[in-house]
């Protein structure tokens, strides 16, 4: 496979592999006729579980070297040690229900699943109380290797199609204003994942703010662009647990400094230095149950 092929396949950049290369001495690809890269499938699938160690937060030099087996057994022993806490408070057995619908690939009967708890909970118990924890489950799942990357895709896909249904539901009939504030929603560059952003905008939306999605993997540039032409009275953004927490520091940091002083900057998600560290003028949201306050909150700064 070519080192493109490589990353879109891992999702480990191109700079890891060649600097893994250099300084590890693995992976070692051969050159094909044009003289580039191309790595054996053995080493791919090596490459594979690498990088879900990498994000359960193993560093590379100390996992590397180890053979296949080795490296799918610290697999299943993060898997040991990862399932008890998955639910979150939820019914685990209501949440594998769900998680078994995806390994089964049952995708109709997932969303069908997923829409019929939105009808019965109402929108923000069915976010904070259902699909948050059913979101570590499948998240965890994957990282031990109980779930595939496709299967996981199938389970992304379907959340979205379930969440943009009834947000769509929540907008306001054309010519009425909505009441809270503008905010635009959206990533850091390096950040791929978007259901928490999603999940996060469906409640904005509900408490009455307008909400403008960018989707994920926005330029800190773009971003303040898009704050500024669009008067965004917030940017709010989502941090998974999958970041390396010092590109979210300085991400963040840098995204505070270029914003106009009157835009709000919140972030949210599971990466741990948001509560250990997060920078200053910065609001940080640890629980989606938080957003409702913080606009109320919101709204008490700028009272008249």
């Amino acid at each position: 496979m070519s080192i493109g092929a490589v990353e879109r396949d891992t999702g480990l950049s191109k700079d890891a592999l060649r600097v893994w290369e250099r300084r590890y001495g693995f992976p070692t690809p051969i050159r094909d006729g044009l003289g580039e890269r191309a790595y054996l499938l053995e080493q791919v699938d090596k490459l594979r579980v690498l990088k879900r160690l990498l994000d359960q937060g193993h560093r590379p030099g100390k996992i590397i070297h180890y053979g296949i087996q080795e490296l799918q057994q610290l697999v299943q022993q993060s898997a040991l040690a990862i399932e008890p806490a998955s639910a979150g408070g939820a019914d685990l057995s209501i949440l594998q229900g769900y998680l078994d619908l995806c390994k089964t690939h049952q995708t109709e009967a997932l969303r069908h699943g997923l829409s019929q708890a939105l009808s019965r909970m109402g929108l923000e118990r069915f976010i904070v109380e259902l699909l948050a924890p059913l979101n570590r489950l499948v998240g965890d799942s994957w990282a031990n290797g109980s779930l595939q990357i496709f299967e996981e895709h199938l389970y992304t896909e379907s959340v979205q199609i379930v969440m943009r249904a009834a947000i769509s539901s929540l907008q306001l009939p054309r010519g009425k204003m909505p009441v809270g504030p503008r905010i635009l929603l959206t990533t850091l560059p390096q950040e791929q994942h978007g259901l928490g952003l999603l999940m996060a905008e469906a409640i904005f939306t509900q408490e009455g703010a307008s909400c403008i999605s960018l989707g994920v993997q926005t330029p800190i540039m773009d971003i303040v662009g898009a704050a500024r032409s669009q008067h965004a009275d917030i940017v709010a953004l989502s941090v998974s647990g999958a970041m390396n927490p010092r590109l979210v520091l300085e991400g963040l940091t840098d995204l505070r400094r270029k914003l106009p002083g009157s835009t709000e900057l919140w972030v949210g998600g599971d990466c741990p230095v948001l509560a250990r560290r997060p920078p200053e003028a910065i609001y940080v949201l640890i629980h989606l149950a938080d957003i409702p306050v913080s606009l109320g909150a919101w709204h008490d700064r700028h009272a008249a």
